[in-house]
């Protein structure tokens, strides 16, 4: 797009073990990015600490062990604030460009309604981004650059996965705010892992999830409030061989949420969700065997 230049690079990080993948294992996490181009900050009315909601901070670094284990890692640089990749890739509200959007674009979801569309109109805490309307030609020229790479690359690995193993599973790693910070007194649990109630992940597979983190002592919730977005809607397919499964986890458990500093809680869940992989990893080559979860 004319006058866009892109100010990541590189915009997003696939690690994978040396030797390629040993398991159809792909951990990846699309809204942890940290570094907001400053044409972005400078549109913002926002100060960059208020941008920062939406970030699920630190959680690529959470999972940073899988390609030690022989699994994938994926994980966004640029921030969902900025391009959110959990959406389709033109959910968009016309009331915050100036110019025409594509007639493909989808400007009646329930995402675009509540301002979280793939260019926010909001922060997570529904604050107004952008002091002004932004071209047109911006939002697509980001949908291009940052967008359809990240979902190109993120196809390309599973479908690795799935031609070496005949199975791939997509584990979608998120955060959520603490309860404190949601202002939600009916309080949150550690954990909240999206299934698409049933329709994206074979069930033994979720449940060795659910239950690993249960016998860790964590609290474990399914599918409410967060049941799986666009990534786990349209990357699950069982009946396939390919199982997508969103994963939430509380921020109170690891991080500061005010100053988006690690507390002394970062280590210890590292080290659990480093046993939960490595259960993962494990249980693949059973799983692979498996006609229920394989064809369920």
């Amino acid at each position: 797009m004319t006058g866009f230049e892109p100010e990541l690079d590189p915009a997003f990080a696939v690690i994978t073990p040396a030797s390629g993948l040993d398991v159809p294992l792909v951990f990846n996490s699309p809204h942890s990015g940290r570094v907001y181009p400053r044409s972005f900050v400078q549109a913002s009315r926002l100060a960059p600490d208020r941008l920062r909601c939406s970030e699920d901070t630190f959680v690529e670094d959470l999972f940073a062990s899988a390609p030690r284990h022989g699994a994938a890692l994926m994980h966004a640089n640029f921030p969902r604030a900025f391009v959110d990749l959990n959406r389709e890739p033109y959910e968009l509200d016309p009331q915050m460009f100036d110019g025409s959007l594509p007639r493909h674009a989808n400007t009646r979801s329930m995402r675009v309604a509540g301002g979280l569309g793939t260019i926010a109109r909001v922060v997570a805490d529904s604050e107004p981004i952008y002091a002004s309307r932004i071209p047109v030609e911006e939002a697509l020229a980001r949908i291009d650059t940052y967008y359809k790479p990240y979902h190109a690359a993120l196809c390309s690995i599973l479908e690795e996965a799935h031609t070496r193993f005949g199975i791939a599973v997509l584990i979608d790693c998120h955060s959520m705010p603490s309860a404190k910070i949601a202002r939600d007194e009916r309080g949150k649990p550690d954990f909240v892992l999206g299934d698409r109630y049933g329709t994206s992940c074979a069930a033994p597979l979720a449940d060795l999830v659910h239950d690993t983190l249960a016998q860790a002592g964590y609290t474990v919730g399914r599918n409410k409030p967060y049941a799986g977005g666009f990534i786990t809607e349209s990357y699950g397919n069982p009946s396939a061989g390919l199982h997508a499964l969103q994963i939430e986890i509380n921020r109170g458990l690891y991080m500061d949420e005010l100053r988006y500093t690690r507390t002394g809680g970062f280590a210890w869940l590292q080290a659990d969700l480093d046993r939960l992989v490595r259960t993962l990893v494990s249980a693949i080559p059973d799983a692979l065997e498996s006609p229920a979860i394989a064809a369920e």
